[in-house]
């Protein structure tokens, strides 16, 4: 270790406290340090964006052998390209982005935006809903499931399960314990998916597909598909449910939007930038590593932590503050590096259109005070009622 002894803190970044309102205390986190060594989870958390690109495009250092905080949901995710690292990430990787390549997503975009426009259409002629439910969770729901390829009543299942699964990616705490039933029932119907469960034409049949051109190893389609089912809904569900509370509670950024929809790809790259859908992320140290003149050894486990480097004054101007003209592109909430989100073209194309939907069909949301759902790992709203509406 270095002569100066490194910042500690006795934060529970999984505390419920800290869940419901991560923001003071990464602030006071990221003002300690660039890597603060946790006292109570006995893990280093990176809290600076520069220092956090860097954890993400190191993948040689910091590998994704150790993405969960928990042993046993490591165990499980091996064989996904979640907790892969090079080269064998690519292989597996790329069976996931050959469906989610632009081209591919090009096909769905007009779909995509159809679904949007007649949810919102159907909740303006309604004119009290919850944002929650009727469109940040059901707009997501229509458009994976499907594009998995999930049929019959398991479809019923999946927005539970994906919540579980991302309860087990934090500590084995209560909430996790909680979990592990409804997170086991996912890695069963993984285990044993088989691609005839799995509609024809899907990216879910597609993956067996690329197992029996022998591009992956059979093993692993259902562990893949297992990831898409766990990841493929949480985040872009918490992004659309920020976006609309964020719309509501910035009346003048909304009315930026409605005036120049050309806006919103910038106004969603703001989104995600002020309210970052995941907390943390985990990575394992593989060697001893110097992070702004901190060691932090090899052995040791790192939390990423997004939202603490997105509104990082060292690299963004006013970070508290919610600006749709910011653009900022270089936001940390995807990922970056090998590991950036596999699945953020996709997320795009239905935040885009529900954002669209919003600026032709709204001008005014009022909505009572957003409820927040706890989860180890994602920072979403568990109920966001629009209690008034004007169409516009």
């Amino acid at each position: 270790m270095t002569a100066t002894s490194p910042a500690s803190s006795d934060i529970d970044i999984f505390s419920d406290e800290v869940l419901l309102d991560p923001y003071p205390a990464f602030t006071e986190l990221r003002e300690q340090a660039s890597a603060v060594w946790l006292e109570r989870t006995g893990i280093w958390a990176i809290t600076r964006y520069q220092p956090i690109r860097e954890v993400l495009g190191t993948w040689s250092v910091f590998s994704s052998k150790a993405v969960a905080f928990n042993e046993r949901m490591n165990e499980t995710l091996v064989g996904t390209s979640l907790a892969t690292d090079p080269p064998d990430h690519q292989r597996l990787r790329a069976v996931l982005s050959e469906n989610l390549s632009p081209r591919a997503l090009r096909g769905l975009k007009a779909d995509i935006e159809a679904k949007a426009d007649a949810m919102v259409a159907e909740l303006v002629r309604r004119g009290t809903f919850d944002a929650a439910d009727d469109l940040a969770r059901a707009l997501p729901l229509a458009v994976v499931v499907d594009l998995i390829g999930v049929q019959g009543a398991v479809r019923d299942d999946i927005l539970a399960w994906g919540e579980a699964a991302f309860n087990l990616l934090g500590p084995m705490n209560e909430r996790a314990v909680e979990s592990v039933p409804l997170a086991g029932e996912l890695f069963e119907w993984a285990h044993h998916v088989r691609a005839g469960d799995l509609a024809e034409g899907s990216m879910g049949h597609a993956i067996f597909a690329a197992a029996e051109r022998g591009e992956i190893e059979p093993e692993h389609c259902g562990m893949i598909v297992h990831q898409l089912v766990a990841a493929g809904m949480d985040s872009t569900i918490a992004a659309i449910g920020n976006a609309v509370a964020l719309f509501a509670e910035h009346p003048d950024q909304f009315d930026l939007v409605r005036d120049d929809p050309s806006l919103i790809p910038s106004a969603f790259n703001e989104v995600l930038r002020y309210e970052a859908p995941l907390h943390s992320f985990g990575r394992l140290v593989t060697e001893d590593h110097e992070i702004d003149g901190t060691v932090v050894p090899a052995g040791s486990q790192v939390a990423v932590l997004f939202a603490a480097g997105n509104r990082d004054p060292r690299h963004y101007d006013d970070p508290d503050e919610f600006r749709v003209r910011r653009n900022p592109v270089d936001h940390l909430s995807f990922g970056y590096g090998p590991h950036g989100c596999a699945g953020q073209g996709l997320a795009r194309l239905e935040a885009f259109a529900v954002i669209g939907a919003l600026a032709r069909r709204v001008r005014r949301l009022t909505v009572d005070t957003p409820r927040r759902r706890i989860n180890n790992t994602t920072r979403s709203i568990d109920k966001l009622p629009v209690i008034g509406l004007e169409p516009a």
